[in-house]
């Protein structure tokens, strides 16, 4: 059903379908499935945690048009390994071409299993995880003068490495108030849970703040929560929306198993997994 979401502090209003927007998460989880059925693994797990937050970027904020984004708004997948994610809704927007898709880890193929810098509406290469965020604060402060807006996306396991905290550090410093950055809080970093290995992480969203951004935590599968985490965005500081989220998420049996972080189901596992993204 189509909603109509006020956000007087921007003073933006629109309506947002959310039933259009789940069909085409739905559409995503069953592409990415298929195509994973032609390599030996993928990360269809991390892929899967943050499909709805690449969804509402791309189709709300960025909303690219031709065959290229808008370059004033960028996004930068600083969570490399889940580029399926990002991949598929370019996809879907006409701005990666479907033969490139299906050519996905094949040799001569321009998609790999991280982005790369210069492919169709790849802004920066990442998967070195750690470097996302720093891009992001160069781009934001280089696009500043024309109102241009940054959105990142980490993982929270990144957010182990000592340069996300250094540009988390330079950005409020820098009064930065047109970055957005999104952290894919699954709770899990390859084989291992975040909070069980790192306790001290915990919790995100104040560290944040005390750095000086501005925070708002939010269900990450809740596609009108993302859309309104930004559209209530003070605009007067950086940006950093929490967002909780389920590793694997649609398919009951990746669902927070550790073994699904770099693995393709086989013909069963595969045909499982399709029945009940269709139901």
């Amino acid at each position: 059903m189509a909603t109509v979401l006020q956000a007087d502090r921007v003073g933006y209003t629109d309506v947002f379908d959310a039933e259009a927007a789940d069909a085409r998460l739905r559409g995503y989880r069953r592409r990415i499935l298929e195509l994973s059925q032609r390599v030996s693994a993928m990360h269809i797990a991390s892929a899967f945690s943050c499909l709805e937050i690449v969804e509402i970027v791309y189709h709300e904020f960025i909303r690219p048009s031709g065959n290229r984004t808008n370059l004033r708004d960028l996004f930068v997948m600083s969570k490399g390994h889940g580029c399926m994610a990002q991949y598929v809704v370019l996809e879907q927007l006409g701005i990666i071409r479907s033969e490139d898709l299906e050519a996905y880890c094949v040799c001569n193929g321009i998609l790999g299993a991280h982005p790369h810098y210069g492919n169709p509406g790849i802004e920066a290469a990442t998967g070195s995880l750690g470097h996302g965020l720093s891009m992001a604060v160069g781009m934001g402060l280089a696009k500043r003068a024309d109102g241009g807006t940054i959105y990142t996306l980490l993982s929270d396991g990144e957010l182990q490495e000592g340069s996300t905290w250094e540009a988390i550090l330079i950005a409020p410093s820098l009064a930065l108030n047109n970055i957005v950055a999104f952290v894919d809080n699954n709770d899990f970093q390859s084989a291992g849970q975040t909070s069980i290995t790192h306790p001290t992480l915990y919790p995100i969203g104040e560290k944040f703040r005390s750095f000086g951004w501005e925070i708002v935590e939010i269900d990450g599968h809740d596609t009108n929560s993302i859309r309104s985490a930004v559209l209530c965005w003070s605009r007067k500081r950086p940006l950093a929306v929490v967002a909780k989220t389920t590793k694997g998420k649609g398919v009951s049996f990746m669902e927070n198993e550790p073994a699904w972080h770099y693995r393709s189901p086989n013909k069963e596992e595969y045909a499982k997994a399709l029945t009940e993204l269709e139901s």
